[in-house]
């Protein structure tokens, strides 16, 4: 079957027109297209074309059959996302709506719904407050709705720098960072064992976030490394996606409360919510140095790994180790 055909049978439109290429996937493993559909009840959709080559071509050279692998997970989760999942998210934490999927010998079709047409045609690469709140206020918004959620399809623990699917970061990482790399496992741990887990994003940067014209409202997209986990990892790392260094820590405790204040609204039928936001608040350091750590032995000269990512870090490293010894 063709995309036209399939895109056809979905919508009943009588015909559809490939509109632009919306960009690359990662990596080369497909494609995002936009459609445009005369004689249905939608003028456009987007199709997700997931066609991965036998072997991947990574920009900075981590091409190797682990990372393949875990691409083509990736691709599994999201699909199992948008298929079982997505539905739940409702106005609050608004993701596109999945109109069909259709999966070929080593290829995925996901259709989804278009949200340039939906309001939310804005992409941004910084961000007004406005802006910024809009998008903890969708964070928020989707941890309360799957706090406690069995990630059942999903990745057991959420997020694309994973400590257990990134050991050949880790590896450089005891030459580059000896003593991050001794209490990476710990870290980890420390940040599995929330009381409270939830499902997390798991790529919550600025870039997969579109913006209604006003700035007030937002929809996410990129789903491939949605899973559990404590919600702190998509804040911190959302933070860090979208702020220069400065920002990140002028603003954190302005931007933490606001993130509660969205969360406490959304949970405010949870007794336990007190509980909830002192744990997660002494977790925010750590999911900093969570992806601090990734980061560290992906790509030791990574601009985010600034002054104050490593007094966050050395702090989290000498907590840890107070804590063992």
């Amino acid at each position: 079957m063709e995309p036209e055909a399939f895109i056809c049978s979905a919508t009943g439109a009588a015909a559809v027109e490939e509109l632009e290429i919306l960009q690359s996937l990662w990596s080369g493993y497909g494609s995002i297209v936009r459609y445009g559909l005369e004689g249905a009840s939608i003028r456009s959709v987007i199709l997700k074309r997931v066609c991965p080559p036998n072997e991947g071509a990574h920009p900075r050279g981590w091409n190797t059959d682990r990372s393949h692998q875990r691409k083509l997970r990736s691709y599994e989760v999201e699909t199992e996302w948008y298929r079982q999942w997505s539905a739940e998210c409702g106005e609050t934490c608004r993701v596109p709506h999945c109109l069909a999927v259709e999966q070929h010998p080593g290829e995925v079709w996901l259709l989804l719904e278009d949200l340039d047409a939906a309001g939310f045609a804005g992409r941004r690469t910084q961000l007004s407050t406005t802006e910024l709140y809009a998008c903890l206020s969708w964070l928020a918004n989707f941890h309360a709705r799957f706090i406690a959620s069995e990630p059942k399809g999903l990745w057991p623990i959420g997020t694309y720098w994973h400590l257990d699917t990134r050991p050949d970061e880790l590896k450089v990482l005891a030459t580059e960072d000896p003593a991050l790399h001794a209490i990476a496992g710990q870290l980890d741990q420390k940040l599995s064992a929330t009381r409270f887990p939830t499902l997390v994003h798991g790529d919550a940067k600025v870039a997969n976030f579109c913006f209604s014209q006003d700035g007030r409202s937002v929809a996410a997209v990129d789903f491939q490394y949605v899973g559990g986990g404590c919600g702190m990892k998509d804040v911190a790392y959302f933070i860090g996606s979208c702020l220069p260094e400065e920002a990140c820590e002028a603003r954190e405790t302005e931007l933490l409360d606001r993130y509660f204040s969205e969360l406490r609204s959304a949970l405010s039928d949870r007794s336990d919510y007190e509980a909830l936001e002192a744990e997660w608040r002494s977790l925010y350091p750590l999911a900093w140095a969570d992806f601090h750590r990734f980061l560290k032995g992906w790509s030791p000269g990574h601009w985010k790994l600034h002054d104050y990512s490593e007094r966050v870090t050395r702090s989290v490293i000498e907590g840890l180790q107070g804590a063992r010894g």
